[in-house]
This record gives structure tokens, sequence and C-alpha cells, in this order.
């Protein structure tokens, strides 16, 4: 498998090869100076060599050996409504919009926010294992990537790889499952230098982590569902804490790779990682983006342009 360092040696440490405009809303579509629209709520990833590649299987948890800087794959950026999220059932793992009833989703203005307010996303290389009991929440894991709040000050684009610190974690109980919420910084952020654990957030960033918890509480009540839970009374752990849990599903996530585990609906296909029985070539890959393409028109695209605040009450 290619390392991050060995594709970016000719680009400058600080950017990442993965961040170049990658999210495709068609094969042939041209490659610009930022990520596309994903056309129908979908986005095919490639590389700066142009091969399709899977957001979740084929992207290095890490950014290098000292294991002090991860990628971080972008699904959501600051302040918009869609919930995209990386397709882990299907092959090479698009990015796309989720539905619910035949209809595209969109996540509820919960007052006094908009939106997501983070960019949103999740660490390639890593799987909550449904039927693994977490020592620490005694709750099974949520079946999906371990999903990142990135708190910098930038507004980023769905399907961009950037770099970050890892700063903490908060355990978000969601209908009896683990769902790991990483607290992370954007490495080339203007202020990253700052921030380095948990604590420089509530520092620098004061109230961020409060609205967080309250943002993530609260934010499926306009559904009809109820308020979401939390471990440790929603303390959020430190960095060191986080580390651990993101050594331990990538451990998980080499098992579902490698079929020591049962993966269930987990799609593995992934052109990386050559080891793994799920694996394929690039032609493969590109075959398998060109048959989903041909469908892409039978699609809908209506967006639910209503925008409404939801004001909840004590």
């Amino acid at each position: 498998m290619r390392s991050a360092e060995t594709q970016g040696s000719r680009r400058s440490r600080a950017e990442s090869p993965w961040a170049l405009p990658t999210a495709l809303s068609e094969p042939g579509a041209e490659r610009a100076g930022a990520p596309a629209v994903p056309r129908c709520g979908r986005a095919a990833l490639e590389n700066v060599a142009g091969d399709y590649i899977s957001p979740f299987h084929d992207i290095p948890l890490r950014v290098d050996s000292t294991e002090t800087l991860f990628n971080m794959v972008v699904e959501v950026p600051r302040w918009t409504n869609a919930k995209m999220e990386i397709a882990t059932k299907e092959p090479l793992n698009p990015i796309k919009q989720d539905t619910k009833d035949g209809k595209l989703r969109y996540v509820a203005n919960v007052f006094p926010h908009k939106g997501y307010i983070w960019n949103y996303g999740a660490l390639p290389q890593t799987w909550e294992d449904p039927c693994r009991k977490d020592n620490s929440t005694d709750c099974c894991g949520d079946n999906d990537p371990i999903d990142v709040c990135e708190i910098g000050s930038k507004v980023l684009s769905c399907g961009e790889v950037i770099r970050v610190k890892i700063l903490g974690i908060l355990a978000l109980i969601d209908q009896g499952e683990t769902d790991w919420k990483i607290i992370a910084i954007n490495v080339n952020d203007p202020e990253a230098s700052k921030f380095h654990d948990i604590d420089d957030v509530k520092k620098y960033k004061p109230g961020y982590l409060e609205a967080t918890l309250n943002w993530l509480r609260f934010y499926k009540v306009p559904e009809g569902k109820p308020e979401n839970q939390f471990a440790f009374n929603g303390e959020f752990k430190n960095k060191a804490f986080a580390l651990e849990v993101i050594k331990s599903t990538h451990e998980c996530w080499k098992a579902l790779l490698m079929k020591k585990c049962d993966g269930g609906a987990i799609n593995c296909t992934n052109v990386q990682v050559c080891d793994s029985p799920f694996h394929c070539t690039q032609e493969e890959a590109r075959s398998i983006v060109e048959l989903v393409s041909s469908s892409l028109n039978k699609e809908s695209n209506e967006e639910d342009t209503e925008q409404v605040w939801h004001f909840l009450g004590k």
C-alpha cells in the first residue's frame, strides 16, 4: 500500500497528497480547483494520480510514522445541512447524501445553530465494530468509520482530505451504540499551533465544546426522536484517550479488510490494500464508478430548500 508520504514526496509536508480536489460527480468530469458539488448527492473520489479510491479503505489513517497527524475525510462542510456520508455498503464507498423513505436527508437547524457547527467527517481506515463491546462505554460500535468534528476556522469542502491534530473525544450513545466523536483541528489552520489537547479548546475557543455537546444532544429532536445520551456524563476525554480509541478502531478495520471478522453488509472493495482479499485493480475500480455513473440520471436531485429554526423548550 502506498503511504501518504510516498505519494506526497513532491509536495510539501503541509499539503496532503489526498487533498487535491478529489470529489468528482462522474467519470471524466473536469478536475478543477475545488472539490466538485456531488451530482445527485454522490461523489466518487480520486487520488492525485487520477486513480479511483475508496475514502474508507484506501486513504492512510496516519500521515506519517510519528502518529501525531491523521488524515480526515470531510463529508459535511460547516454550516451546511445535507447529511453527506461515506457510503460504507457501496463499492469504493463514495460520499453520498443519506436518504430516508426515498428522500434526501438534511440536519435540522436547532437555534442558535445553522447546520453542522464544525467541518464533519471521518478518519479513514477505522471501523466501530458493531459486534465488539467497548470496555469504557459498555456498548458496541455503530458500524461506521470513527467521526471527526474539525474545529478550525476554515469552511472546508465535501470530499477534501486534510491532515488533522487530534485533541480529544466524546462518547455519544446512539440507540445503544457507541458513536465516538473525535475533536480535531486542521494542521493548516492559522491557530493550529495553539492546540495540543482538549483543554486548549476550552482555553482558546470558549463555549465550543459546550455547543458541541448541546448540538449532538438535540439535533435529532426536531425529527421526533429523543435526546441523544453520552457516556462519562458528557465529559470530553483528552488526546491520549482519543488516540487509544483510534488505535482500537484501526485494528478493527484491519480485521475487517483481512476478512477476520464478519463485516455484514460493509463493502470492503479497495485498490490500495494489496494483501486484502477485497483488493481490486484500477481497471475494475473504474468500471465500478462508470456503472454507478450510468444510473445517476435516474436518481432524484430534488432539494428540500426549506430553512427553519427549531426552538426547543428547556
